[in-house]
């Protein structure tokens, strides 16, 4: 059958040549794809304006190194909350409103903790803010990857951590700016900040369309139609896509109307809407294998993005310079944006390179790179305890190497995967669970960092996290297949077998010729690249 197919296929794409790129349409959706992503910049934010605004904060609020340890990390912990919320949220209201829900929640967790009176208070307001960082962290890439067409998925499902980058170098140029006010008003116009981006998310989130799988999720196939044709390549990818959608959704290829009511049973192996406690049970209880692979996937490659250390490198690089002989805080927070501005660099050139170079071989190299950045880290604070100075440079540049090494690969693609991997009517809460795990290995990471280089040395806390990173690197090159180029559909076929048993042939919808023949030469060419890994992901 999948014989059959890839020949019809050939033979439809030899009589009619591939329709050139819509630009207006890749514009669009490349403007959608930003007001989305601008979410992320609340958790970049905080990442990076918390890690100088806890020096005047210890200093005002007369904190001990355990308690400042827990109000940096505690954030991760509380956007479990947010992450985990919002995967219900986004399938009742919608991705579109769960954006504008994720920008009001940060902007009085903001406000709260820039008014705060004590470290109580404090804390208070950083609960608010985490549900808001959850609840972005999970929407923005989700919604991107269900609006993106395949030629540019990689792309924009990459921009929610170049505007996690963005916030961080913010946070960083912030800490600088208010430094010279006095101690007790610096930190609280460096936290109070935050709000800002939030006002103009809601604002401009009017203007964006809800995600077209969730329209068709919902029956709205008209409407879930006009979106596709606004962000498509061509009319002929948009007839595709909805074809496609339709089909993992459960619902008849030749039924159009805007009222179609969705069966609560329809599509339960293959995608459609169901209720929440079939959705839970597939997931986690008797998920198949497919699904247990992919589930797999997801939650292992956000585990070791921040199982890696990247966050107490960002978080406590004050420190991290310090330790390494830099004294004077306004030369430590002007080192640390440095780093904002390196890490944010090259997460813009990851951007241009997913959908170029791909996913695999980018995460492979950016893993590589981290492992030897680390251990030289390492080496470096462990000589500077030694009384050799002349390693401060070292230090440094290996701090510098390390964050570009783990934008330009591990960064971005942890979310890219995370979001494009999971089958349709699991997306939403699969995604909180990749979230959630991301959140809480952040959180355990940043709240015992001090307790951890106080017991190991900070050099010896370096050489842990390269251990851990090569682990990370052998788990990338076994289980992570390339998904470049692929629909959302075309993906869930790389994660195994049906649950008879049998190989499913990659997605093709031949029951429309005038559809399929305009991307056919591009389908096959693509399914020529990736026979091999798929071939080694369904043994």
């Amino acid at each position: 059958m999948a014989e059959q197919r890839l020949e019809a296929n050939n033979n439809m794409a030899s009589e009619a040549p591939a329709a050139p790129a819509n630009h207006r349409n890749k514009r669009f959706a490349i403007a959608c794809a930003l007001l989305a992503s601008t979410t992320s910049i609340i958790l970049g934010y905080d990442i990076g304006v918390m890690s100088g605004a806890a020096i005047f904060i210890k200093k005002d609020f007369n904190l001990d190194d355990n308690k400042m340890q827990i109000l940096l990390g505690i954030l991760n912990v509380y956007s479990l909350v947010g992450s985990y919320a919002a995967g219900f949220t986004s399938d009742w209201i919608g991705r579109r409103y769960t954006i504008v829900l994720a920008a009001g929640i940060f902007f009085a967790g903001a406000l709260l903790m820039g008014f705060a009176t004590g470290y109580a208070f404090l804390m208070v307001g950083r609960f608010v803010a985490g549900i808001g960082v959850g609840y972005a962290l999970m929407i923005a890439p989700v919604y991107t990857a269900e609006l993106s067409p395949a030629s540019s998925r990689g792309f924009l499902t990459s921009l929610p951590e170049v505007f996690i980058n963005v916030g961080i170098l913010l946070g960083y140029v912030s800490n600088y700016a208010f430094s010279n006010l006095r101690t007790s008003l610096g930190w609280r116009f460096m936290l109070g900040v935050g709000a800002v981006p939030s006002v103009f998310l809601a604002a401009g989130v009017l203007a964006m369309p809800e995600s077209p799988r969730w329209l068709v999720m919902r029956g709205r196939l008209r409407e879930a139609r006009r979106v596709l044709e606004r962000t498509s390549d061509s009319p002929e990818e948009a007839l595709l896509r909805l074809q496609e959608i339709k089909a993992a959704a459960g619902i008849p290829a030749d039924c159009d109307d805007d009222d179609y009511v969705v069966p609560k049973g329809a599509g339960k192996t293959s995608g459609g809407p169901g209720t929440e406690k079939s959705v839970w049970k597939d997931l986690l209880l008797r998920p198949t294998p497919k699904v247990r692979r992919a589930m797999l996937t997801a939650v292992g490659i956000h585990f070791f993005q921040q199982a890696s250390g990247i966050d107490s490198v960002v978080l406590y690089s004050p420190r991290v310079f310090e330790k390494a002989g830099i004294r004077q805080e306004k030369k430590l927070l002007a080192t640390t944006v440095a780093v904002g501005f390196v890490k944010t660099l090259f997460i813009l050139v990851a951007t241009f390179l997913l959908d170029r170079v791909g996913r695999r071989p980018l995460l492979l190299a950016s893993t590589g790179g981290m492992v030897v950045s680390v251990l030289g880290l390492g080496l470096g604070l462990t000589l500077v305890d030694h009384g050799r100075k002349e390693a401060v440079t070292l230090c440094i540049m290996a701090i510098l190497f390390y964050v570009a090494f783990f934008s330009i690969g591990m960064g971005p693609i942890a979310w890219v995967y995370g979001s494009e991997i999971l089958p349709l009517r699991l997306r939403a809460q699969g995604a909180s669970i990749a979230v959630a795990v991301n959140r809480l290995t952040s959180g355990l990471i940043t709240m015992t960092f001090i307790s951890l280089y106080n017991a190991i040395t900070l050099g010896g806390s370096f050489f842990l996290y390269g251990g851990v990173t090569v682990i990370a690197w052998v788990f990338f090159f076994t289980c992570l297949p390339e998904t470049r180029g692929r629909t959302l559909e075309e993906i869930d076929d790389l994660f195994g077998k049906t649950e008879k048993g049998e190989e499913k042939a990659p997605t093709d919808v031949v029951e429309m010729p005038a559809v399929n023949s305009t991307n056919a030469n591009a389908t096959t060419q693509r399914h020529e690249e990736e026979d091999a890994t798929i071939k080694y992901i369904s043994e």
